[in-house]
C-alpha cells in the first residue's frame, strides 16, 4: 500500500475538510459550496454537527469577497447540508 490518500467525493464532486469548514466542489469550476460547522453536540464519545451554514459561492478571483455568495442557508444536520449543497451545485453548473 502507498501513502497516497484517496480523495473523498460525493456525487462526483470532491469534498475537502479544513477545521470547521467543508468545501464541496472544485476550485477549477465556476461554483463551490462552503459548509461551515457552527455548533456541535455530544453523541456518545463524538461531537456531531448540529448547526451548519451552507453557501453556494462563485470561485472567480476577480469578484469582491462580499459578492461571492450566491445562495445561503442554515441546516441542522450534515446530511441536510450536503444534500442541499449537491442540489445547488448541480443546478448552478447546469445553468452555465
Amino acid at each position: 500500500m502507498t501513502n497516497e490518500t484517496i480523495p473523498l467525493t460525493y456525487k462526483g464532486h470532491p469534498l475537502r475538510r479544513k477545521d470547521n469548514f467543508i468545501y464541496f466542489g472544485s476550485m477549477k469550476d465556476p461554483y463551490i459550496v462552503l459548509i461551515q460547522v457552527l455548533e456541535t453536540k455530544p453523541m456518545g464519545d463524538m461531537q456531531v454537527a448540529s448547526r451548519l451554514s451552507v453557501q453556494l459561492q462563485l470561485t472567480d478571483s476577480n469578484i469582491k469577497s462580499r459578492d461571492l455568495v450566491v445562495k445561503r442557508s442554515e441546516k441542522d444536520s450534515l446530511f441536510a447540508a450536503i444534500d442541499i449543497a449537491s442540489v445547488w451545485l448541480e443546478r448552478a453548473m447546469s445553468a452555465r
